[in-house]
């Protein structure tokens, strides 16, 4: 019994050792926070670590989070007591969008064939703490020195009226950026929204609070309103790059200055929509705002019958051209009026739409005779003097020359309104009727002895072989295992080279999908692991496998531009650019 009671002792004494070397051997993925309670003007870091290497990683959302940093990949490797350790972190930067409760949510990725998710995390979002005054910290100069304003030029216009909405990024000569980036574009809803084109930031002196500053407009936005009540404007987010004064100093006695990001957001904007009045109101109104002038035309008033003239409906002038119709001929029933072709000639600047609008009809008299136009008429809302103002054509008659007899101009001729053209009879409106056929008997066969019948008997038969063959390459290229590790590698690269084509134009998932496809192409080439791809790793075998040098040149640039889209502002070019080498080298 003493023997046992001792055994029993010993495995009791051993056996958190054996949990101990099991642990180690593991495999863990969890996510981690710099904090979880943070003020509305500060920033969360969010690492993804894993203690082995994986493939597809895919971070969460972010809900309620701008992402203003990352995703930045760090790989360590460490030995202790003659054993390996391991450890790559995906780490993100993100600034809240507003005050409340948020979860960060599972990301996931694929070890050895398994997918492994992370646990959420819940974060709280307070109100902005207090800067502190110190001049060189990057929160004071941020809060003192630097201002994201959003000018709008009526706060209470008419549904339709014309207003212009302009940022502007003021910064006083005491403070400095070295760069910044739109990380959230404002959203015009419940407006009609044009955007005017700046070509070049240039920058500018002003006042800011009755203090000299320099400022440079970032947008010019052109919206019209198009419901009443009070809308709101959403405001703009930059991530700055401030440039932080320290008390060092270089050789030559200049002061240095360190880098800290920030983000800014511009005040928020209410606009009160006014509806239009209802006293005066034709009932031939159809939206137009501005100051307009009318004009009906044709092209001629005399023709035969079958002929075809060209009638114009044009409105120009300033005002919301794109958003009403135009008034419709009410020509007589005679007259055949096809579908108008629409032409527009605007411009859009900061006082709004000028320019002209027309629909052109193309008018057929099918029979002779005298065939008046009704006048045609237009009305608008004029803000200048805030009343309606209605505008008619002249009465146009069409004289048809020659052509069979309907009426003239002494009968009182109905016109046609629907747009639907009545049927006209005439001698020729019935079709020449056949009254022989070219049918031919068809001669029933016997199936048994038709080449269907013989196809459907051998086909299988004929299968049996082509199903070894098949079942023979199959097995041979399963047991191919580095021709599989090519393809696979090359289909990878090949679905995150199509994701980088589709995200054109979004820097961040362009170069994260870019990134994974140059990946996966050069660990099935080079047969190495992901842990191992270093560009010096990958210059040294590409040399050692006689790769051409502007080839390998090509491949680090690309690896390079990944590594730098993620701080440094990109344009489309340059990622059409990348993208096309990069699928010039698959």
């Amino acid at each position: 019994m003493k023997l046992i009671k001792h055994i029993f002792i010993l495995l009791l004494a051993i056996a958190p050792i054996f949990a101990l070397a099991q642990d180690e051997d593991a495999i863990t993925f969890q996510a981690k926070v710099s904090k979880k309670k943070l003020g509305l003007n500060e920033r969360l870091r969010v690492d993804f670590e894993m203690n082995k290497d994986g493939d597809n990683f895919k971070s969460p959302n972010f809900d309620g989070f701008t992402v203003v940093g990352g995703p930045n990949q760090s790989v360590s490797h460490s030995w202790f007591n003659g054993k390996r350790n391991f450890s790559k972190t995906y780490s993100y930067f993100l600034a809240p969008k507003q005050m409340g409760t948020f979860t960060i949510n599972q990301a996931t990725i694929e070890i050895d064939g398994v997918t492994y998710k992370t646990s959420p995390i819940t974060i709280k979002v307070t109100k902005p703490i207090e800067v502190p005054e110190d001049p060189n910290d990057p929160d004071y100069i941020l809060k003192e020195s630097i201002h994201l304003v959003t000018e709008v030029s009526k706060t209470n216009p008419y549904l339709n009226e014309p207003i212009t909405v302009v940022y502007k990024l003021y910064v006083a000569p005491k403070a400095g950026i070295s760069n910044f980036r739109e990380i959230e574009s404002p959203k015009f809803n419940g407006f009609w929204s044009q955007n005017i084109n700046i070509k070049g930031l240039k920058a500018q002196e002003g006042t800011y609070d009755g203090e000299e500053y320099r400022y440079v407009v970032l947008r010019k936005t052109v919206l019209f309103p198009q419901k009443t009540g009070k809308l709101q404007i959403e405001p703009l987010s930059l991530d700055l790059t401030i440039d932080v004064p320290t008390n060092k100093r270089d050789l030559f006695g200049r002061r240095i200055t360190n880098q800290a990001h920030r983000t800014i957001t511009a005040n928020p904007r209410s606009i009160n929509v006014k509806d239009l009045p209802l006293e005066g109101r034709p009932d031939n109104f159809t939206g137009a705002v501005g100051d307009f002038d009318f004009n009906v035309s044709v092209s001629k008033t005399d023709l035969n019958a079958t002929e075809a003239l060209d009638a114009k409906i044009e409105v120009s002038g300033n005002g919301n051209l794109k958003l009403f119709e135009l008034p419709k001929f009410k020509a007589p029933s005679a007259l055949e009026v096809y579908e108008p072709e629409h032409e527009e000639n605007i411009r859009t600047n900061l006082s709004g739409m000028q320019g002209k609008i027309s629909d052109n009809y193309t008018i057929v008299p099918q029979f002779k005779g005298k065939f008046p136009i009704p006048p045609v008429t237009f009305s608008y809302f004029d803000l200048k003097t805030e009343t309606y103002k209605e505008l008619s054509s002249e009465e146009i008659v069409i004289n048809v020359l020659e052509g069979s007899a309907y009426a003239d101009a002494d009968n009182n001729l109905p016109t046609n309104t629907s747009g639907k053209q009545p049927v006209v009879l005439n001698e020729n409106q019935f079709a020449f009727i056949k009254t022989k056929s070219n049918f031919s008997s068809i001669k029933e066969e016997d199936f048994f002895n038709t080449t269907a019948f013989w196809t459907g008997l051998l086909a299988p038969l004929l299968a049996i072989p082509l199903a070894l063959v098949y079942r023979r390459k199959r097995e041979e290229r399963n047991a191919d295992v580095v021709g599989n590790r090519l393809r696979k590698a090359d289909r990878l690269a090949k679905k995150y080279l199509s994701e980088a084509k589709k995200a054109l134009g979004n820097k961040e998932a362009f170069y994260i999908a870019l990134e994974k496809a140059l990946h996966n192409y050069l660990k099935g080439r080079l047969n190495i692991e992901t842990t191992d791809l270093s560009k010096e790793k990958i210059k040294e075998l590409l040399l050692s496998r006689n790769v051409e040098k502007n080839v390998i040149l090509d491949f680090e640039t690309l690896l390079k531009h990944c590594e730098l889209a993620r701080y440094t502002p990109m344009t489309q070019v340059a990622m059409e650019q990348d993208y096309n080498n990069a699928a010039a080298k698959q």
